[in-house]
């Protein structure tokens, strides 16, 4: 069979075994009209009243939006709200862009991803988590860790929280209080949300939210900030406006997470041998570390010491920036990575990004397909250069074996897949717990 894999901007095919279970996301269509869609989410909102009936002429907003990392369709979204505020004067407006820790846009990146209409009409705030002087400190959370947030979203009498709701790695999804943690938090504040010991609870993963503690303490944290509405929509694999949840930020974003369940979830009877995965293309795979992702997808169906082959474009790299790359290659083995981030006292940005992607290995042999990758850079990732997907797929089904499965998550992890035993229950798998030592 002949499939596309999301890859990149513009995707990949490749020719499969006809046997190969393929898995997607249930479809769910796109709203025909995105722009009333939003505008009538806004003036009914879920939990509160409209929009403009919460904000006033004289009132400072501050408007927090997702960086380039993530798809949300900003240039279509945030005309539609700033209308909604067109009595607020543009500089009373700030939009914070929620970089968490990741590195800043440049001035291309933002005009593509904020429209014309919206870049420099308006102040933007890109992020900085290391500048304590952009923070307020809030007190210390029931988990202990102390709470910096941004001084200029605190300091505004409205604040909106914007972004889109998927399912989320160790987060249970994304969107609703992620804007604030880590989106716009101090470093140590998402260092202790994002610590070894929490990354490793059997909670912290795809679509839990109840008892999750790094759900629960982004929960608490943005409860404190007192958000006056929230913004978040849904899309499908083409990008399009699926829903749209506007209102109270946990009301609003508990419905939209509810459908996202539904349409993500795909249950299978038994794990498979070999599973193909993308990182859902554009902007998602553009590196390794956001790649992680795709990994822990298949991971939920892969049997142990299975292989993955995970297709990510990587057009930013590992990448260079942050300490990703570093915790990688400075690692022997995958064994060694996971002990030296389990050490106590051990605290290094991105750690929690290299805790998975080794608890990932540890639990099944990864093989990646990337044009902008070299076999150096792979290898030394702890990852198995591939470069033609089908030839490697015929080379695992038969060091597997006969009666060897394989499936294929084309869209990566916007496909949650799940396990359940014979009697209907999901089993659970819970792939980046930490590996017993052998």
């Amino acid at each position: 069979m002949r499939i596309r894999l999301a890859y990149g901007r513009e995707g990949l095919w490749v020719d499969l075994p006809e046997e190969v279970t393929v898995l997607e996301p249930h479809v769910v269509p796109g709203l025909p009209d995105e722009p009333a869609a939003i505008q009538h989410a806004l003036r009914h909102p879920i939990g509160t009243p409209p929009l403009r009936e919460l904000v006033s002429a004289h009132d400072t907003v501050a408007i927090v939006f997702s960086d380039l990392t993530r798809p949300m369709p900003n240039e279509r979204v945030l005309p539609v709200l700033l209308a909604e505020l067109d009595h607020v004067p543009p500089e009373r407006i700030t939009l914070i862009n929620a970089l968490g820790t990741h590195r800043p846009n440049t001035g291309d990146e933002l005009r593509r991803m904020l429209g014309d209409a919206v870049y420099g009409r308006y102040p933007i705030l890109q992020h900085d988590p290391w500048d304590k002087d952009q923070m307020v400190r809030l007190g210390v959370t029931r988990f202990g860790h102390e709470v910096w947030i941004n001084r200029v979203y605190l300091d505004a009498s409205a604040r909106i929280l914007t972004g889109f709701i998927e399912p989320h790695i160790f987060a249970g999804f994304s969107g609703g209080p992620k804007a604030v943690l880590p989106g716009i938090a101090g470093m140590d504040t998402i260092l202790d949300n994002h610590q070894a010991a929490m990354i490793a609870h059997p909670q912290a993963t795809w679509g839990v939210t109840e008892g999750n503690p790094i759900w629960e303490e982004m929960w608490e944290v943005a409860a404190w900030t007192r958000p006056t509405f929230l913004l978040n929509v849904t899309l499908n694999q083409d990008r399009a406006i699926t829903g749209v949840f506007a209102g109270d930020w946990l009301a609003a974003h508990r419905v939209g997470a509810a459908l996202v369940r539904q349409s993500a979830w795909v249950m299978v009877p038994t794990p498979f041998d070999i599973v193909l995965v993308t990182n859902a293309g554009y902007p998602l795979d553009l590196n390794l570390y956001q790649a992680v992702k795709g990994m822990s997808a298949a991971a939920r169906i892969v049997k142990p010491g299975g292989s993955i082959i995970l297709a990510a474009e990587c057009w930013d790299g590992i990448p260079d920036h942050g300490e990703y790359k570093r915790l990688l290659y400075e690692a022997a083995s995958p064994r060694e990575l996971l002990d030296r981030v389990l050490a106590p006292g051990f605290r290094l940005h991105d750690q929690w990004e290299a805790q998975l992607h080794a608890q990932l290995c540890l639990h099944a042999e990864v093989h990646l397909y990337s044009h902008c990758l070299s076999d150096e850079d792979i290898r030394r990732a702890h990852l198995i250069p591939c470069r033609d997907i089908a030839a490697t797929v015929r080379r695992l089904l038969e060091r597997h074996g006969p009666g060897a499965t394989v499936a294929a998550l084309p869209a990566g992890p916007l496909t949650i897949p799940t396990v359940r035993d014979p009697a209907g229950r999901v089993v659970p798998r819970q792939a980046h717990r930490r590996p017993r030592k052998k």
